[in-house]
């Protein structure tokens, strides 16, 4: 008798992006910038990466910005913006658009870790963190927020 497993490539993915949260947690692998100023981080990706990832400063809304690092996921390298909320770090992933059939968003747990997943402008995040469903929640939309600010009035 033959067994035959299949996997799921976003599984596949979602696994990578939770055990590189990991690694972060152990000591020295959380930044290779460490600042919570955003036009220090940003730039800092400048060269490592084929895209440039947004760098937000959410600290007025209680995420405060620690730094980032390079990481690889799904194979690929990845940026990894890295925010503090109280004592719980909170990595988020963003990396090329990787062309797999993903659609819509993802909200789960892996692993004792709150998971959230998107795509927006030909970039993956990946959002991962110890903190409660509803804080990661909050902070994937205060991102998003401020990734498309409000125009202002002509």
């Amino acid at each position: 008798m033959l067994t035959v497993f299949r996997t799921d490539p976003e599984q596949v993915i979602g696994n990578e992006a939770v055990s590189a949260h990991l690694r972060s947690l152990q000591a020295g692998h959380l930044t290779d910038v460490e600042t919570s100023e955003q036009h220090t981080v940003k730039p800092w990706f400048n060269g490592k990466l084929d895209v440039a990832p947004p760098v937000i400063d959410l600290t007025a809304q209680g995420f405060t910005l620690v730094g980032g690092r390079l990481d690889e996921i799904g194979g690929e390298t990845a940026a990894a913006i890295v925010y503090r909320r109280r004592q719980h770090i909170i990595n988020l992933f963003v990396s090329r658009r990787q062309g797999t059939a993903r659609h819509g968003e993802i909200s789960e747990t892996r692993h004792g870790f709150n998971v959230r997943y998107w795509t927006e402008d030909g970039l993956d995040y990946w959002a991962i963190s110890d903190i409660s469903a509803g804080e990661l929640d909050e902070f994937c939309q205060k991102f998003k927020a401020a990734l498309h600010p409000p125009s202002a009035p002509s």
